[in-house]
């Protein structure tokens, strides 16, 4: 389908089991088949992997970072060069996040005003200050084709008031957001824009936050503010109303999760999309997922284990590694550890993507779900 005739932005439905949904996302750089997880490549690299090894495990999309990128190479620089996609050489869709957390993780060297974040680079203590004008203007200098809003967020032990606050900040930045995406001209007539649900575990914060972005309009809406130290029972609980909240006929996006069994609970709750940086983390660090649960491939008892790191996994480390070089390679601190290591887990997780959108086509998916997580968790190394 050429790119004259490719909607800018379409999402279908393709079946739902309960509040599990499957369907495909349709951009003008492709097809995004939904449940989607996307590995996140922060500064136009996924760590430790080629482009085209990362769309070999099966992501049809991937993650980059605004904080990250404008602060190097930068955004302009970027743009000069052709834009993210020809500057990494991935030729499909490139979801951008606006910055928000970055902020909130590096809050003590920023400041927060209505206006925007004033900060402090971590790389060389230059100031900058982040809008929602700026965020979305780096994110269209980057080409990207998924742009989020600016948001603010903070963590779940916050008080009342502050929650309060960065919840009818973001509900400000998302209007301010919008608008300037509006102003992108032929950008915008090629991308989308998130808008990101806020609120903590508070149940009438994220309504109030959901109603509001609503009114604004986007294409898509994300449940931002979670994985940030509340733990997974309250996770769940907040997702067990936040994505009821949003539109039905709208994609969902959890921001920065998860474990294995998060994305599968989180699907069972409603939610399309995912990122997170754990599987090319962990690869980096010696954890590898598999169906009985994550191992540590540096543990002694894999020094001469010949079999694969998981048996039912079809990927090119599985199939070609033992766990015991894998072992040494790791214990040994070799590139190539880590690089195995990152291709298994994004596999892993694709193949988990996958299974679960067969499951919701076939009507069985309670029963793939409580299957996976009884095995999953049942052991752990």
């Amino acid at each position: 389908m050429s790119s004259s005739t490719t909607p800018r932005f379409r999402f279908q439905i393709a079946a739902t089991d309960g509040k599990a949904r499957t369907g495909t996302l349709t951009m003008q750089r492709g097809e995004i088949r939904t449940p989607a997880f996307m590995p996140v490549g922060t500064a136009a690299t996924v760590k430790a992997m080629k482009p085209e090894a990362v769309r070999r495990t099966g992501a049809d999309i991937i993650l980059g970072n605004t904080y990250h990128l404008m602060l190097r190479p930068g955004a302009e620089r970027v743009a000069k060069l052709g834009g993210l996609h020809k500057f990494m050489n991935w030729k499909r869709p490139i979801l951008t996040d606006s910055g928000g957390y970055q902020v909130m993780s590096l809050s003590d060297l920023s400041k927060v005003t209505d206006e925007g974040v004033n900060f402090k680079s971590h790389l060389d203590g230059s100031r900058h200050l982040l809008t929602p004008e700026r965020s979305i203007e780096v994110q269209r200098l980057l080409d990207s084709d998924i742009i989020m809003q600016f948001d603010e967020l903070v963590r779940p032990d916050v008080n009342a008031e502050k929650q309060r606050e960065a919840m009818d900040r973001s509900i400000a930045w998302a209007k301010r957001s919008r608008a300037e995406f509006d102003r992108g001209g032929a950008h915008a007539e090629r991308a989308a824009i998130f808008g990101i649900q806020q609120g903590v575990l508070d149940e009438k914060l994220r309504k109030e936050s959901a109603d509001a972005l609503i009114d604004i309009g986007f294409d898509g809406y994300a449940v931002g503010g979670l994985a940030v130290g509340e733990g997974q029972e309250a996770m769940l609980g907040c997702l067990d109303f936040a994505p009821d909240q949003l539109p039905i006929g709208k994609p969902r996006y959890l921001m920065g999760v998860g474990k294995p069994d998060d994305l599968v609970e989180a699907v069972r709750r409603g939610i399309d999309m995912f990122d997170c940086v754990l599987p090319s983390r962990s690869g980096r660090t010696g954890q590898a997922f598999t169906l009985d649960g994550p191992i540590n491939i540096r543990n002694a008892r894999f020094a001469e284990d010949t079999s694969p790191l998981d048996a039912s996994c079809e990927c090119p480390t599985c199939s070609t590694y033992s766990r015991a070089y894998v072992h040494h390679l790791v214990r040994s601190g070799e590139i190539l550890g880590a690089m195995l290591m990152t291709e298994h887990n994004l596999s892993f997780y694709q193949r988990l993507m996958s299974d679960m959108r067969a499951a919701i086509v076939d009507g069985r998916f309670d029963a793939f779900a409580n299957e996976f997580l009884d095995r999953y968790r049942r052991r752990g190394a």
